[in-house]
C-alpha cells in the first residue's frame, strides 16, 4: 500500500453487455494500492449500489466515490430520476435550480455516491465554445454565482459533497480540453467576472472545486494549464478567494492535461499538479504510476511532506464529510420523476412563431447533429414514445415535426451545426413544420422559414418527453 494513493482517484466505467465485471480487476489492485476513491460512469441502479457498497466494505479508509451529475443521477445510473440542464434550470429561476440539486443528493445517496461533480460554473460567453453551452448557470457573474450557491447548499444539504468547476473558469475558451489545450487570451479584469461565481460558491461552503485544463497567460504568464499552475491555484484560488476546501484535477486523460511539455507523462504531470496546489488527481489512465511518481518525488523532495500531508488531511476531512449511503424509497423516487418533468416542461418555451394547434398524427423526421462522434448517441425515440402514450398517431401523413439535435458533447470541438446537418435540417423543411431545437437556443438561428420553433436544451429523456407534452400532444 502507498499512502500517497490516497490522492488518486480512478475510474470504474459500467460496460453495456458485462456490467462491471471487466472493471474489477482493476478495481480490485486500486483498492490495494490505498486509493482515495473512485469517479463512476455508468450503471444499473441496483449494481451501482452493490458496486459502492463492496467499495465501502473493502476499503482500508473512507473513500469519496464521486460522479459526473450535472443532470442528475439519471445523468449516469439507470433506474435514477435524469434532469433538465443547468441553463434550462437557471431559466426557470433559483428555486428550481435548487429543487433539482436536492434530488440530485438524495438519488446520489441512494446508490452510495457521495460527491456529486457540479455545479458548472463557467460563464455562458462565448457562442463558440463546444463544451460549456448548456451546461452553464447562465452568462452574468452575479446571477450564476448566485444560482450556484443555491445548488451548493441544496446539493450539501442532503449530504452529498458539491464541487465547483472548471477554476477559474471554461466559458472564454473556443477549443475543449477534452482533444487539446485551450488559451483563453483575456486580460485579469475579464478573468474576475470569471472567478465571482467561485467567491459565491466558496462563500457557500463548497466543498470541492475542480480545475480547469486551460491557459490563462493573463494569470500565468508561463502559459501552464490551470492545473499545473502555482500562480492560478495558490495565489488565487487559496489566497485570493480563501477556498479551504479540497481541489480535485479534471480528468488526467484529458488531453488538456497532456499537451503541456512533460505532462504528455502522466506521473510527472500529477507532481506537477500537486506542486501547483491539487490536492486530489482524477482519472488517469494508471493509477499505479500516478502513485508511484508522487511516491517518489516525495522521497526526493520534490514534493514537500507538509503539502502532502494537507492533501491528506483534505482529502480525509471530505470523506468524513460526505454522507453515506441512504436507500430511497420508491414512492420518493416517483416523486422526483414528477418533479422532474414538471420542471422540464416549465422549461419547454416557444421561441418564435405561433404554436400549431394539438394533433391527431405526427410525421416525425429527426436531425441529429451528433451522429458518429467517437462515441454512440443517446436513443432519440423518447419523443415519439410520448406521443404514442398520449394517443398520438407517429407516421408518414400527419403534422410534421422537425427535432434538431445538438449536444455539448467531449470530443466534439464546435458549436454551429455541420453543413450536412444543415442541408438536411433544410430538406426537411422543405413542407410547413414545426422545430423543436433540443441544444442551446442559438441553435435555432439555425432554423430557417417562418415556422414555430421551440427550445428544449437537450436530447435528455425527460427534455424530449417534455416537448411531445408541450408542442402537439393534445391534452388528455
Amino acid at each position: 500500500m502507498n499512502p500517497l494513493a490516497a490522492l488518486v482517484l480512478p475510474a470504474i466505467r459500467w460496460d453495456a453487455d458485462r456490467g462491471f465485471a471487466p472493471a474489477l480487476p482493476a478495481v480490485e489492485a486500486a483498492l490495494a494500492l490505498g486509493v482515495g476513491g473512485f469517479i463512476l460512469f455508468g450503471g444499473e441502479r441496483g449494481a451501482v449500489r452493490a458496486l459502492t457498497a463492496q467499495l465501502a466494505g473493502a476499503a482500508r479508509h473512507p473513500l469519496l466515490i464521486a460522479s459526473d451529475l450535472e443532470r442528475g443521477a439519471g445523468q449516469q445510473v439507470a433506474g435514477l430520476t435524469g434532469l433538465p440542464p443547468a441553463l434550462a434550470l437557471a431559466s426557470l429561476g433559483d428555486d428550481a435550480v435548487a429543487a433539482a440539486a436536492a434530488i440530485t443528493a438524495a438519488e446520489a445517496r441512494d446508490v452510495g455516491i457521495g460527491w456529486a461533480f457540479a455545479p458548472d460554473l463557467d460563464l455562458d460567453v462565448e457562442a463558440a465554445n463546444p463544451i460549456v453551452q448548456t451546461r452553464a448557470l447562465g452568462a452574468d457573474p452575479e446571477a450564476v454565482g448566485r444560482a450556484g450557491a443555491r445548488w451548493i447548499a441544496a446539493c450539501q444539504g442532503g449530504g452529498v459533497l458539491a464541487c465547483a468547476k472548471h477554476f477559474p473558469g471554461h466559458g472564454r475558451t473556443t477549443a475543449d480540453s477534452h482533444a487539446e489545450l485551450p488559451v483563453v487570451r483575456a486580460g485579469r479584469e475579464l478573468l474576475e467576472d470569471d472567478w465571482r461565481p467561485y467567491r459565491a460558491a466558496v462563500a457557500a461552503g463548497v466543498a470541492g472545486v475542480m480545475t480547469a485544463h486551460v491557459a490563462y497567460p493573463a494569470l500565468d504568464p508561463s502559459g501552464a494549464p490551470a492545473t499545473f499552475s502555482a500562480p492560478i491555484l495558490t495565489e488565487w484560488l487559496r489566497r485570493d478567494l480563501g477556498f479551504g476546501g479540497v481541489v480535485v484535477t479534471d480528468a488526467l486523460i484529458m488531453e488538456g492535461a497532456r499537451t503541456d511539455g512533460a505532462d504528455a507523462d502522466e506521473g510527472a504531470g500529477a507532481v506537477r499538479a500537486v506542486q501547483a496546489g491539487c490536492d486530489l488527481l482524477l482519472y488517469p489512465h494508471d493509477a499505479g504510476r500516478v502513485a508511484a511518481a508522487l511516491e517518489e518525488a516525495a522521497r526526493g523532495g520534490a514534493l514537500a511532506a507538509g503539502r502532502l500531508d494537507a492533501s491528506l488531511a483534505r482529502r480525509d476531512a471530505a470523506a468524513r464529510r460526505a454522507g453515506g449511503a441512504r436507500p430511497l424509497e420508491e414512492a420518493g423516487l416517483a416523486r422526483h420523476r414528477a418533479e422532474a418533468g414538471a420542471l422540464a416542461r416549465r422549461a419547454v418555451r416557444l421561441l418564435r412563431g405561433e404554436p400549431r394547434p394539438p394533433a391527431a398524427a405526427v410525421d416525425l423526421v429527426v436531425v441529429d447533429d451528433d451522429e458518429g462522434g467517437d462515441y454512440p448517441v443517446p436513443p432519440r425515440t423518447h419523443f415519439a414514445d410520448a406521443l404514442r402514450a398520449r394517443g398520438v398517431r407517429v407516421g408518414a401523413g400527419g403534422e410534421r415535426v422537425v427535432l434538431v439535435f445538438s449536444e455539448v458533447r467531449g470530443g466534439k470541438g464546435r458549436t454551429a451545426l455541420a453543413p450536412e446537418t444543415r442541408r438536411r435540417l433544410a430538406a426537411a423543411l422543405e413542407r410547413r413544420a414545426t422545430v423543436v431545437v433540443h441544444a442551446h437556443p442559438r441553435i435555432a438561428a439555425n432554423v430557417p422559414g417562418p415556422g414555430p420553433v421551440w427550445i428544449a436544451w437537450s436530447g435528455d429523456a425527460v427534455m424530449q418527453a417534455a416537448a411531445a407534452e408541450r408542442v402537439l400532444a393534445p391534452a388528455p
